[in-house]
């Protein structure tokens, strides 16, 4: 699944899940990993790929994002490009789709182009946004000589948020899985770890709680584990910023930890600790070491 950032990729995966797989808030580039969801039903095992938003990139990280987002579309069997029903469609939704015609050729992975928050625009600005996503696709195959993938395109609209066109989305994605083993247990939801997971719980509130002031300076990851105590450390890139996550008499910090610990099983410790890693975001060593 690709698509520009906040057009609500993480929201479907978990609404297709039918449970929370990837953190979401209303910050670009929260999602900063392929996070795979797991559905499987009867006979058929699905892996959705829930990746970083396409984006102009302007940090290290930023490119190492976009590099995830389109290495996640090799060797898959169908192609999810998505777009916002609400607005115009943009330089993001373009490169959106570019990528989704590439990627999938004349003979290649199924491509979808599913139209999201089908909800807000409503029944009329949802046809609307079909067609203009047509004509936009026309366009740019014509720009690339990409027709025969041009034509290949399948058209979904969707609210994730309110569930509305989910099943009938992942009943036709059910339809083209071709036979094989299933990759994971049945009973498995995500690939994600679960010191991974609790890390991205506590960056999701702290990006809720920033809003557009910090987030992207903000890497969170487990530094200890031992159950039911958990510390987690939080690095901003200055030491002016620590007071920010911080928060006057520690505030931030403890509204997070209450709310992250709401999701977490009874009994567990949870320890928050704020430290610096200066220009992480443009270091190529930090990124390694932190995963990306």
């Amino acid at each position: 699944m690709i698509g520009r950032p906040n057009v609500g990729k993480s929201t479907l995966v978990n609404a297709i899940i039918g449970e929370k797989v990837s953190i979401t808030s209303g910050t670009p580039n929260t999602t900063r990993h392929a996070i795979r969801g797991i559905l499987t039903r009867e006979d058929v095992q699905m892996v959705f790929i829930d990746t970083p938003g396409l984006h102009r990139a302007t940090s290290t990280l930023g490119h190492r994002l976009n590099s995830t987002a389109r290495s996640s579309v090799s060797g898959v069997d169908v192609v999810m490009g998505m777009i916002d029903a609400t607005g115009a469609i943009g330089p993001g939704d373009k490169m959106t789709i570019s990528n989704l015609l590439q990627a999938c050729g004349e003979h290649g992975a199924v491509p979808l182009l599913i139209v999201n928050k089908a909800d807000r625009a409503g029944r009329e600005g949802t046809a609307a946004q079909l067609l203009a996503a047509a004509d936009a696709v026309n366009e740019i195959a014509a720009e690339m000589n990409a027709q025969g993938a041009a034509a290949r395109v399948e058209y979904i609209p969707t609210s994730a948020t309110k569930n509305h066109n989910v099943d009938h989305l992942v009943d036709f994605v059910d339809k083209l899985m071709p036979e094989g083993p299933w990759f994971f247990p049945e009973d498995e939801v995500t690939d994600v770890p679960e010191a991974m997971y609790i890390a991205e719980l506590v960056r999701e509130q702290l990006f809720r709680a920033m809003r557009q002031e910090l987030p992207h300076s903000i890497h969170c990851r487990v530094s200890e584990y031992e159950w039911p105590h958990i510390t987690v450390e939080i690095l901003v890139e200055r030491e002016s910023q620590k007071g920010m996550v911080i928060g006057a008499g520690g505030r931030n910090l403890k509204d997070v930890g209450i709310k992250v610990r709401q999701q977490m099983p009874s009994g567990v410790f949870l320890e928050l600790i704020v430290k610096v890693e200066p220009k992480w975001q443009s270091r190529e060593d930090v990124l390694d070491r932190f995963g990306y």
